[in-house]
């Protein structure tokens, strides 16, 4: 197979599903040969992140993973992508595993800002206690020229309430509790957007979207970035 990318994904399955169908979704096809070629490694026996991040005793997932990127390696894909934010903590671990550029979520979500709100000033982050913990957004968001806004400590609770308790567990959205979530950090911080930074809450924004709440959805900013590469690649072998 040529021009595909890799998708290293199973944090959860759940997230990942969601990913896809996104990713999906929102590529332009007719037909069968106009959607793009990836390979899914959905490596659902992953250690939680957060659980390592928090109490490096815990079992670490950065082994497995710098397995799967190794190994796909060998495949030459064009590019990674890893719909898991918490895992973004060994972002640069595992690039220096490999000259294949991986996708850096973080990143590219605060980047993608300009275009969902022009005027915002405020960002709030609601995300995995790993991710809040570990500052991949923080300084991103306060790079860009941004103010950070952190849930307190009682909705930093019932978010992960809401991914681990419902979400990764139950596979279910509570949506009044995902809405109060937003509330909170809209109507309570006054910030201009949200940030999704755990794909649970993508999971959550596609079951639960019927909200007025500005919120940018970190996972489909990776699945966009996705298919702006993919297509930018396949353009460029037409034309060799």
């Amino acid at each position: 197979m040529k021009d595909f990318f890799t998708i290293i994904g199973g944090m959860g399955t759940e997230a990942t599903e969601t990913f896809i169908h996104i990713l999906n979704e929102r590529t332009h096809a007719n037909k069968d040969q106009d959607y793009l070629n990836y390979i899914l490694v959905n490596h659902a026996t992953v250690p939680d992140r957060t659980d390592y991040i928090l109490d490096h005793t815990k079992p670490n997932p950065f082994e497995p993973l710098a397995e799967d990127i190794k190994q796909q390696s060998k495949l030459a894909p064009d590019f990674f992508a890893i719909p898991c934010n918490t895992a973004h903590y060994f972002l640069a671990q595992l690039q220096a595993l490999t000259t294949i550029p991986i996708l850096n979520m973080p990143q590219e979500t605060i980047k993608a800002i300009k275009g969902y709100a022009p005027n915002a000033r405020k960002v709030g982050l609601i995300a995995t206690k790993g991710t809040l913990e570990d500052g991949i957004y923080d300084q991103e968001i306060i790079d860009a020229g941004y103010e950070l806004f952190k849930p307190t400590r009682e909705v930093a609770d019932e978010t992960m309430s809401l991914i681990y308790d419902d979400i990764k567990e139950k596979n279910v959205v509570d949506g009044e509790l995902y809405h109060h979530i937003l509330s909170e950090m809209v109507d309570g911080f006054h910030c201009d957007i949200v940030v999704l930074g755990c794909t649970e809450l993508s999971v959550a924004q596609q079951r639960a979207g019927d909200h007025s709440y500005p919120v940018i959805d970190a996972q489909t900013v990776l699945a966009d970035r996705s298919i702006e590469l993919a297509m930018k690649n396949r353009q460029k072998s037409k034309h060799v």
